[in-house]
């Protein structure tokens, strides 16, 4: 089970931390992840972490704004997300993937790569 916090309202420039506790036996052996989905779009991967944090990777419309990090010994993912803008306005989903990929390949970036998702925290951007 994946649950997210920390989502809400704030202005165009401002910050966010959404979190992600995972209620799973062994969170160290999966790859975590960030995807969002926005009133009348596809849903879209926004970012993921190996499973131990030493590798990234990002959409290129968050790269340099937005950060993931996890802490396993509180099976917790984090997204931190800074200079919002109102096109990121979405609601956001934690996601978990036990398959180890390379970024080379553009699997990562497939919703159908992961098994588990959370409810979704809404986060909202105002102009």
């Amino acid at each position: 089970q994946l649950v997210e916090s920390g989502g809400g309202l704030v202005q165009a420039g401002g910050s966010l931390r959404l979190s992600c506790a995972a209620s799973v036996r062994t969170f160290s052996s999966y790859a975590m992840g960030w995807f969002r989905q926005a009133p009348g779009k596809e849903r879209e991967f926004v970012a993921r972490v190996n499973w131990n944090g030493a590798t990234s990777a990002y959409a290129d419309s968050v790269k340099g704004r937005f950060t993931v990090s996890r802490d396993n010994a509180k099976n917790t993912v984090y997204l931190q997300m800074n200079s919002l803008k109102p096109e990121d306005t979405a609601v956001y989903y934690c996601v978990a993937d036990p398959t180890r990929r390379a970024y080379s390949s553009p699997s990562y970036t497939r919703a159908s790569s992961y098994n588990y998702w959370g409810q979704g925290t809404q986060v909202t951007v105002s102009s």
